[in-house]
């Protein structure tokens, strides 16, 4: 199983920066790919970012590509989630999750997940 641990969360105002971490523990060599997912009130979790374990390539939600840089650290078994210009409508509960099975493609849907952390509310006053 692997174990994972969401940090970096917090209240920020319109235009400012969160960078979000999170950490991975257990058995992290069976990790494929990881990725951010976001969750706000009475909407669908929805595909933010996502990271090959091994080979460092990665996909982004057209939404929000340009403003948001996912990246890893395998040594420290970690990946983070930098925001950028944040807007109001980026407030939610931002997920980590893990692949821990083979695919040649980074998943964007909530089903390409077997591991989820317990999220870590960003929340952008205007």
């Amino acid at each position: 199983q692997v174990q994972l641990v969401e940090s970096g969360g917090g209240l920020v105002q319109a235009g400012g920066s969160l960078r979000l971490s999170c950490a991975a523990s257990g058995r992290t060599f069976t990790i494929y790919h990881m990725g951010w997912f976001r969750q706000a009130p009475g909407k669908e979790r929805e595909f933010v970012a996502g990271i090959n374990w091994g080979g460092g390539s990665v996909v982004y939600s057209d939404s929000l590509k340009g403003r948001f840089t996912i990246s890893k650290d395998n040594a420290r078994n970690r990946v983070y989630l930098q925001m950028n210009r944040l807007k109001p409508e980026d407030t939610a509960l931002y997920y980590c999750a893990a692949r821990l099975t083979f695919s040649p493609q980074i998943a964007r849907l909530r089903e390409g997940y077997d591991a989820w952390g317990q999220g870590t509310q960003v929340t952008v006053s205007s």
